[in-house]
């Protein structure tokens, strides 16, 4: 691992331009941010819809911008910071897996630098600052009508409902309310959006914590609460400087998660990497109907650098679960499975065309894949209109990916244009339709009456011109976890809306969504410990 002061100089900053957190971590202030537009290329890393087994996106993004290094490059890899809920939950680690991982791993999966943290004291503190409000009667808001939770750092089912106010009259009204993931937080979205201090604050100001009884919208800036969230954030909106475990730069930095928020790393992360390298390499959440739709609809409508390529991972045992398969059958040859599922990597493809955007396949590859399971997904992807490439990424690092850098190499040589697939004063529902319909492939949408009511109350206050944020199932790419491949002649429900007005998007909720996750019956966490020379076991993702 080299001292985090030689990955800055490798990249132009002097010593004295970074802040060390670690010899091997360190912030990068935002006064080194250049206001010159790089035509730097960047590509992002998508995949099909995740399954149990996982596709190895993370780990194919590493394996990547290490195999660009090798082919001469000079790349810069953006990811997104874990999430304590997912590493103690069923997930584990975040930090990629084999030879293609960023490093220090431990560090990085737990508190890294705080960031995390930070997001979790600012929103905490405006529910502070909101029930205070409610209790002195400063404002006028509804306590019934107080839409801003609590968060936590970890998945507890037990607090998805609670009860605040109980006791005495001193501690403020009985009221219902409950808490989310800090991951699902509307301050780290924020985050991840904020182009510097003063659109940090501009956001933080616009955020709604409630309503009035006449249903008008109280901002965070209405009880004065924007100073003191910024003191906490200040030094989290600072992208984080590591590495791979082959040297080469990675910036760290926020943690949405991609199927309640967008998905994505910071805005500031992507353009510090197109300033100090020569192609970057970012990953979306989950598969392309999410973090990759919400990446051009949402992160560079918001001045993200917009890409010139898409790598979408797949797996052949990933292809067969959508083709039916039990967990016995993935590693056993079988074409026909193979033939139904493939029909996923298909669509994520096309999601991926429908943006003007390139697309390549890369192959994760297991030692039970076959060549003619292998020449069957390269033929298919072909005739997709994408070049799928084999990535050994786990097994050997960036020697495994160099041919896959190659072909990245050539693909943005040419220049393309980003289509966006609806305009943001589109109206809300017309929005929602063109993402159901045209990425989904869904027949239409069905929105409730309570989803109508919170449209016609959003219009009133001139909110309606953001971009849109569904939050619905990874699993598939309808909202029904159970329809996996490519589901046809379905409908949309969306049984409710809400509105992140300072992180700048209308979320519509289809189906079930936990903004909470829940602990599995073994969780990640029994098989966490730190053995007596004080290095951590069993903390770190080996897919």
């Amino acid at each position: 691992m080299k001292n985090i002061q030689e990955i800055a100089t490798n990249i132009g900053l002097s010593l004295t331009d970074i802040e060390l957190y670690s010899n091997y971590a360190a912030k990068i202030p935002l006064e080194l941010l250049s206001s010159q537009k790089t035509k730097t290329p960047l590509v992002v890393v998508t995949g099909i819809n995740p399954t149990p087994m996982g596709e190895g996106k993370t780990t194919t993004a590493i394996g990547v911008v290490q195999g660009l290094a090798k082919e001469g490059a000079s790349p810069i890899l953006t990811l997104r910071e874990p999430s304590l809920g997912p590493v103690f939950g069923i997930k584990g680690g975040g930090t990629g897996g084999g030879k293609s991982i960023v490093i220090p791993e431990d560090k990085i999966n737990l508190h890294f630098t705080g960031d995390a943290h930070a997001v979790t004291a600012a929103h905490n503190l405006l529910a502070a600052l909101t029930d205070a409000a409610c209790y002195h009667k400063t404002i006028e808001l509804d306590p019934e009508n107080i839409h801003w939770k609590r968060v936590t750092n970890s998945s507890d089912r037990a607090l998805r409902q609670i009860t605040t106010g109980l006791g005495s009259k001193l501690n403020g009204p009985k009221r219902n309310t409950g808490f989310d993931i800090d991951a699902a937080s509307e301050i780290m979205a924020i985050l991840s959006l904020a182009n510097g201090y003063d659109d940090l604050k501009t956001r933080l100001a616009n955020i709604i914590i409630g309503y009035t009884q006449n249903n008008q919208p109280i901002l965070a800036k209405d009880i004065n609460a924007v100073g003191a969230m910024m003191a906490l954030l200040q030094d989290a909106l600072k992208p984080n400087l590591t590495q791979t475990i082959e040297g080469q730069p990675a910036i760290i930095h926020t943690g949405p998660f991609g199927n309640i928020a967008h998905g994505c790393s910071s805005i500031l992360a992507d353009k510090f990497a197109t300033q100090f390298g020569n192609i970057v390499v970012t990953e979306a959440g989950f598969g392309a109907d999410l973090g990759f739709e919400k990446f051009i609809h949402i992160k560079t409508r918001y001045g993200a650098p917009k890409p010139n390529a898409a790598i979408i991972v797949a797996t052949i045992r990933a292809l067969k679960w959508h083709g039916g398969a039990t967990l016995k059958e993935l590693t056993s040859k079988n074409i026909a499975i193979l033939k139904k599922g493939i029909s996923n990597l298909e669509h994520a493809i096309n999601i991926v065309n429908l943006f003007g955007i390139p697309a390549i396949v890369a192959i994760n590859k297991f030692p039970e894949d076959t060549e003619e399971e292998i020449n069957f997904v390269r033929k298919i992807a072909e005739e997709s209109g994408a070049t799928a490439i084999e990535s050994l990424a786990f097994a050997h690092g960036g020697d495994g990916t160099r041919e896959l850098a190659s072909l990245i190499l050539e693909k943005i040589k040419n220049k393309s244009k980003v289509s966006y697939l609806y305009k943001l004063t589109d109206s809300i529902e017309s929005k929602i339709h063109t993402i159901a319909t045209k990425v989904y492939g869904a027949s239409g949408i069905e929105l409730s009456d309570e989803a109508h009511k919170t449209i016609k109350n959003i219009n009133s206050f001139g909110a309606n011109n953001l971009p849109i944020c569904i939050a619905k199932t990874h699993l598939s790419i309808s909202s029904n976890p159970k329809l996996l491949g490519r589901p046809t002649d379905f409908s949309f429900p969306i049984p409710a809306i809400r509105i992140s007005k300072g992180a700048g998007f209308i979320y519509p909720l289809a189906g079930n969504i936990r903004t909470l996750p829940g602990l599995p019956k073994i969780p990640n966490a029994l098989k966490i410990n730190i053995d007596k020379t004080g290095e951590i076991k069993g903390l770190m993702s080996k897919n």
